[in-house]
């Protein structure tokens, strides 16, 4: 560490953040555990990372922020409570209410309360001694999306584990962004992103069914199957006829684009997740209406 950069960190951030008042030294001691833990994460990777190229990628007010909300500092939170999540000047909070509603739909309590634990979640760890969830933040991203990725994270976890289904790779949190060809590129998110949407576009009513019936309400295959009145058998091939043809399509948009990065599949169920969510298609008004039109609702367990 360089400790003239550091100070010049330091002060810039207090600039940015007047009425969060971190010490020097405090801010430091993160910075060097920043530091660490990314580097810890490259030589995983097999790559190695110099001070210099973490202070470039470094989102230094990010990290400050993230550190003093660590530190229990009151004036932090409710800088993060203000922070913006979108060129819309929507905040953070209202943003993951939002998130909640595609998660927990027409389940009010549970969105509040999704949110309302969100903050203490942050700053405990999985278990015991374990590292908070915050500081597992590098300042090598934006912390609003990070924090909205992992508030998604855990709870899609928590109900695949409730309705026993895979779970999320146990991996780091906030760590399961697309392999993009060349990293750090927001073209490629984009891309992706914009051919997700267009496979999405090309699905039948049938289809749309499917996913939503498995995706937002967990249903499991033999229920879905049984409410869309089809055997289990066909059912099945009917998703790995889906999962083939958004593996084919989008992988094509983006190879013909010069993508040169790691196979698909293994992000369907990642990134997909937060692009299937938000989906106007695939919302719980919408599925409810394609269910009404053929005479079906959804059980009496619901709603959520």
């Amino acid at each position: 560490m360089n400790p003239t950069q550091t100070a010049l960190l330091y002060h810039f951030c207090r600039l940015r953040l007047p009425a969060v008042t971190l010490p020097l030294p405090v801010f430091e001691h993160h910075l060097r555990r920043a530091f660490e833990l990314t580097r810890t994460k490259r030589a995983a990777k097999d790559e190695k990372l110099s001070w210099e190229t973490f202070v470039e990628r470094l989102y230094v007010v990010d990290l400050f922020l993230a550190c003093a909300c660590l530190e229990g500092h009151p004036s932090a939170w409710e800088a993060l409570f203000a922070t913006r999540a979108n060129r819309t000047d929507c905040l953070l909070i209202d943003a993951l209410r939002l998130r909640a509603v595609r998660l927990f739909p027409r389940n009010p309590e549970r969105q509040e309360g999704a949110v309302a634990e969100f903050w203490g979640y942050l700053l405990a760890g999985e278990h015991e001694g374990s590292l908070p969830i915050l500081a597992r933040y590098d300042g090598q991203r934006p912390l609003v999306p990070w924090l909205i990725r992992v508030f998604q994270n855990k709870h899609l976890s928590e109900l695949r584990h409730c309705r026993s289904l895979q779970p999320l790779p146990e991996d780091e949190l906030g760590e399961r962004d697309l392999p993009f060809a060349n990293p750090g590129h927001e073209r490629w998110h984009d891309e992706f992103r914009h051919a997700a949407r267009e496979w999405l576009d090309g699905l039948s009513e049938q289809e749309i069914l499917v996913l939503g019936l498995r995706l937002r309400y967990r249903l499991s295959q033999r229920e879905t199957a049984s409410l869309l009145g089809i055997h289990e058998g066909n059912l099945s091939r009917q998703t790995a006829r889906l999962r083939e043809r958004c593996l084919e399509q989008i992988g094509a948009h983006l190879r013909m684009l010069g993508w040169t990065g790691d196979d698909l599949g293994a992000i369907l169920f990642t990134e997909m997740d937060s692009i299937l969510l938000d989906e106007p298609r695939l919302s719980a008004d919408r599925l409810a209406a394609l269910l009404a039109a053929r005479g079906q609702s959804l059980p009496n367990k619901f709603p959520i």
